[in-house]
């Protein structure tokens, strides 16, 4: 598949994995999402880029200083143009600044915040690191949406940092989920968001795979978790697992 070189703004453009057990988390996602590793160095505070066929698709990363307890997770990443402006409007629209807007020397400019209901989420503006240079094939990250009780006020919340246009895709009541296109996305979803009770609202991420069952298998082999049996559903066969250390993830065989 060709290198992908831009992402529209509002469209999750990076992800990166928090964990306390970098090596650990290679011998996991290696084997499964065929991944080679290149480690960036102290410079870089021991970033780690995960490569399908030699093309960024992830990364991994200690916890920051003073953030050992944090619990690990895959951190997602909306692409902006203009990083000030969206990082401004978020407290103005009730989430919660964290940290930024910084400066990544020859990549990009980076910042992380919280919405209203307590989802963590970054921003990137990009300059020499794009994002994912693969997208939407075995081994790159295919969907992400966002787990919430909260299911108007993150749609609202969402909208006022991007041109989102979001519709409803299941009966707003009982299976309520709204999916996410932005200009620039030819009218195809970027993302999604799903009402359900969970206690602290997340991005979760979707990684592609060749064959669904094989990775449920890799999973327990490895030292992760199913957390339920592969399913079939419109948009392909579906692995909800979590890592060694507990960090959730999804395998989707493509149909």
């Amino acid at each position: 598949m060709p290198v992908r070189d831009s992402y529209p703004d509002g469209a999750p453009c990076w992800v990166d994995l928090t964990t306390s057990d970098p090596l650990g988390a290679q011998d996991f996602y290696g084997p499964i999402l065929g991944w080679e590793f290149q480690e960036l160095g102290p410079a870089y505070n021991g970033y780690t880029m995960c490569l399908s066929e030699g093309r960024p698709a992830a990364a991994l990363m200690p916890p920051p200083s003073g953030g050992e307890k944090l619990p690990p997770a895959w951190n997602v990443y909306l692409a902006t143009a203009d990083l000030d402006a969206v990082y401004e409007r978020v407290a103005r629209c009730g989430g919660t600044a964290v940290f930024g807007p910084h400066q990544v020397p020859g990549a990009g400019r980076l910042a992380f915040a919280f919405d209203p209901a307590g989802a963590a989420f970054g921003l990137w503006q990009p300059a020499g690191h794009q994002g994912a240079a693969v997208y939407g094939e075995p081994g790159a990250m295919c969907w992400h949406e966002l787990a919430t009780p909260e299911g108007e006020q993150s749609d609202a919340f969402f909208a006022e940092l991007f041109p989102y246009q979001q519709k409803q895709v299941g009966d707003g009541r009982t299976f309520d989920y709204t999916a996410w296109s932005v200009p620039g996305s030819d009218g195809l979803p970027v993302c999604g968001r799903y009402r359900t009770a969970v206690r602290q609202p997340y991005w979760s991420t979707y990684f592609a795979v060749v064959e669904a069952d094989h990775a449920a298998e890799q999973v327990s082999g490895l030292g992760g978790r199913v957390l339920r049996e592969p399913f079939d559903s419109p948009y392909g066969r579906m692995v909800p697992c979590a890592d060694p250390t507990g960090a959730q993830v999804t395998f989707c065989q493509m149909p």
